[in-house]
């Protein structure tokens, strides 16, 4: 590496962006979530835990960084893993902090009264809700943008076109917020039993371990930009970078989606011994 881009290399650590619609959405959910939590606590305290302040918060400013972050601008252009980090903060980590912190009551309380009602009344936002919040339509609506965005020749699009590189980030999202609901259940729909939760949260672990196990054991670089790359940052080649990549998937999904697994199955198990506990009723 030249001197030229050692200084180059060295300059992206510090390539921090400012993005307003990303910093401003962030602060505005910070103040719903404060705002509702506080209208809440006010009614219930003990639905309004003060746990709850500190996972959203966390939620949102990984969000947040993840995009704004020097990871943004070395995903882009230098390394497959730190995109691939990137993504996995704002499609799982990020989102599961938000949706457990705001779970209960709060998913009601979160909206200001005066938003909130409009859009309830809006039918075709209902609609539109109730048909994505299907089991099979999240987990679908997941899997096609999680696969898709996999495609080395859209994957490079979404390197090359901001319209696409933000398109790949708003699906990503959309996705993670789709699956995390039907996995958390916040408000308590039950679209799925607690049974069905668990199998729903086994069938999206093994899902993106398959992706993951793609990446990390193709015995070649899947996407030119990351192959063409003259400045190694870390020192990776574009292989290695590809399999670190794949690696983080499987982490970060071990540490979210496989941690999620077991406190549900925890949860069954107590039911389970709770009615096994409950006395016969009379004939």
């Amino acid at each position: 590496m030249d001197g030229g881009a050692l200084l180059a290399s060295e300059n992206l650590w510090r390539a921090w962006s400012f993005q307003p619609v990303v910093i401003g959405g962030g602060l505005v959910a910070i103040a719903f979530f404060l705002h509702g939590w506080t209208r809440l606590r006010r009614r219930r305290a003990d639905l309004a835990p003060w746990t709850r302040i500190p996972l959203f918060v966390a939620g949102v400013v990984i969000t947040v960084i993840a995009i704004v972050s020097p990871i943004d601008r070395i995903g882009e252009s230098y390394l497959q893993s730190a995109h691939m980090l990137q993504h996995v903060l704002i499609a799982d980590l990020g989102i599961a902090l938000t949706i457990v912190a705001v779970r209960g009551p709060l998913t009601v309380f979160f909206l200001p009264r005066d938003l909130l009602v409009p859009l309830a009344r809006m039918q075709w936002l209902r609609r539109t809700l109730r048909f994505l919040l299907r089991p099979g339509v999240s987990y679908g609506a997941w899997v096609i943008a999680l696969v898709a965005w996999h495609v080395p020749q859209f994957y490079e699009a979404a390197l090359h076109l901001w319209l696409w590189h933000d398109l790949m980030h708003l699906s990503f999202i959309l996705g993670g917020i789709l699956v995390w609901t039907q996995i958390i259940d916040p408000s308590r729909h039950e679209r799925l039993t607690l049974g069905e939760r668990l199998g729903f949260t086994a069938l999206v672990f093994w899902t993106g371990q398959i992706l993951a196990y793609v990446i990390l054991f193709d015995y070649r670089p899947l996407f030119p930009s990351y192959a063409d790359q003259p400045v190694r940052l870390l020192g990776l080649s574009p292989l290695t970078d590809q399999k670190v990549a794949g690696l983080v998937m499987m982490v970060e999904q071990v540490l979210t989606v496989g941690l999620a697994f077991v406190l549900l199955l925890r949860a069954n198990q107590r039911r389970r011994a709770q009615l096994l506990e409950l006395p016969a009723e009379p004939a």
